[in-house]
């Protein structure tokens, strides 16, 4: 019988809009179940008064442990610098001066600094990676009074300072898909325009500034075709047939991919779901992309950094300019709709090379070109270490955001190659101009903005029946225009 160890209570902190699926928290929330612990979810990403929805519940509610999430640390754009953390805090302030029970914090933006965001909050319990197995192990332990300290992935405080145990990944191969029952998912899809599947975690590539390997791992870990196919039909009877894969990059293994579009043509849904995807530029081939078309792709965000071969191999991606030529014109070939971000302004990076990248992705014509500029830089990432060793944080002149007292990155903190110059947001603007196929955020034009934190624009037309991924309604929108 469910709820025999008690009551937990997941509480998703994330506000931006338009709102972005807690996916972690539904697959999390199947899990305790599965072991017997009830769950509610207090999700404040709809409260308007975050305060008064936690005190409303802990007034009606007896529970007796508290998870919260912490999904971004900060909009990682340089245009914006919107800091969430302090706001989490605010809200952890609220959950531990209004229930005395263990408070353990995770998600994606916890793992990447989980003892500065633990101290900054005056927590004492964090969960590093994925929790499906190691929350509910933790709170067995703590209902019954056992010792917890060994946990897998458990980050504990230890006088003044923490201890951090190397965490376990599942072997999702053997999870089937979750009951998806917990989020209120037809909300998010009328909200936020697209539901949410996740097909495999940990990512084996070598890019300098990604944090994502820091919470996921970096061995790739499949689910079965089946359990993915399986939970797209869930929330297809929701109602919901627009969905964004959240890998890193689906396309990564390839044959994982080519079966997992197998499936969902066998089953019959290809034609009835519209989803999205990131993808590596490589591996990526003909017949890839018929495969993907027939499964019910509507279109691709592929993350290519820069149209530059230096570029690339400091940033280190494994591909070349021409790969991206190559891939490129099996879009066109095949009528993918399909764009192209930039990672600009990092280590090394000169007006001559930025250039180039705008020139080539106004040659190889992708549906739409991301264009961000400055490279948030993470703790415990390669870009990092590099920033270390060229001295002081606060005497770089390749480093901008917050950088006095933040030699620890744990505010927004930018990796911005001095050789561009103290114009370079300006210079970016000049190059891509009116064309509409680019989106930056600093552009003039609203319907182009690539910070996607408090766009009203999209907010408004997903208000009106849009939906798909964030770029691709952006897109649609500039071409009714």
């Amino acid at each position: 019988m469910g709820g025999e160890l008690g009551k937990v209570l997941l509480v998703n902190t994330n506000q931006m809009k338009p709102p972005v699926v807690p996916l972690a928290l539904d697959y999390l929330a199947c899990a305790l179940k599965k072991v017997n612990f009830e769950v509610d979810l207090l999700d404040l990403c709809f409260a308007t008064d975050f305060a008064s929805e936690i005190d409303h519940y802990l007034a009606e509610n007896i529970v007796s442990a508290i998870a919260v999430t912490l999904r971004n640390t900060d909009d990682c754009h340089f245009g914006g610098q919107d800091f969430f953390i302090p706001r989490f805090k605010e809200i952890t302030d609220r959950l531990k001066a209004k229930a005395s029970v263990p408070l353990i914090l995770g998600g994606a933006g916890f793992s990447v600094m989980p003892e500065a965001i633990l101290e900054y909050c005056g927590l004492d319990f964090g969960i590093w990676g994925e929790g499906e197995y190691l929350l509910p192990l933790l709170l067995r332990r703590m209902v019954a009074g056992e010792d917890y300290h060994q946990v897998p992935g458990l980050v504990y405080r230890v006088g003044k300072s923490f201890g951090r145990n190397r965490p376990r990944y599942l072997k999702l191969e053997d999870v089937p898909a979750p009951e998806r029952s917990t989020l209120d998912n037809r909300r998010y899809y009328d909200e936020g325009g697209m539901g949410a599947i996740e097909t495999k975690r940990g990512c084996a590539q070598k890019c300098i500034y990604c944090a994502d390997p820091l919470g996921k791992g970096r061995v790739v870990r499949c689910r079965s075709p089946q359990s993915v196919a399986d939970e797209f039909a869930v929330l297809l009877k929701m109602g919901i047939d627009h969905f964004h894969l959240c890998d890193s990059e689906f396309n990564i293994p390839p044959t994982h991919a080519r079966d997992v579009c197998l499936e969902i043509i066998k089953r019959g849904l290809g034609s009835k779901v519209r989803w999205y995807a990131y993808c590596s530029p490589v591996p990526f081939d003909e017949e890839l992309a018929i495969l993907f078309q027939k499964a019910g792709c509507a279109g691709i965000n592929f993350g290519v950094d820069s149209g530059n071969d230096f570029m690339l191999r400091t940033l280190g991606r494994n591909f070349t300019v021409d790969d991206l030529a190559r891939t490129a014109r099996i879009c066109h070939r095949q009528g993918l709709v399909f764009m192209y971000d930039l990672l600009l302004g990092g280590p090394g990076e000169t007006r001559e090379s930025l250039r180039e990248s705008i020139d080539i992705m106004k040659r190889l014509s992708p549906s739409r070109v991301g264009a961000s500029i400055g490279v948030r830089v993470f703790p415990g990432t390669k870009l990092a270490s590099l920033v270390r060793k060229q001295g002081p944080i606060g005497k770089n002149p390749n480093l901008q955001g917050i950088i006095q007292g933040n030699d620890n990155f744990f505010a927004p903190i930018f990796c911005l190659s001095s050789a561009l110059g103290a114009d370079a947001p300006e210079y970016l603007a000049s190059l891509i101009a009116g064309d509409e196929r680019f989106f930056s955020s600093f552009t003039q034009a609203a319907e182009r903005d690539y910070n996607y934190n408090e766009n009203l624009v999209l907010v408004e037309a997903i208000k009106k029946g849009y939906r798909g991924a964030f770029w691709d309604i952006l897109r649609r929108l500039s071409e009714k225009g």
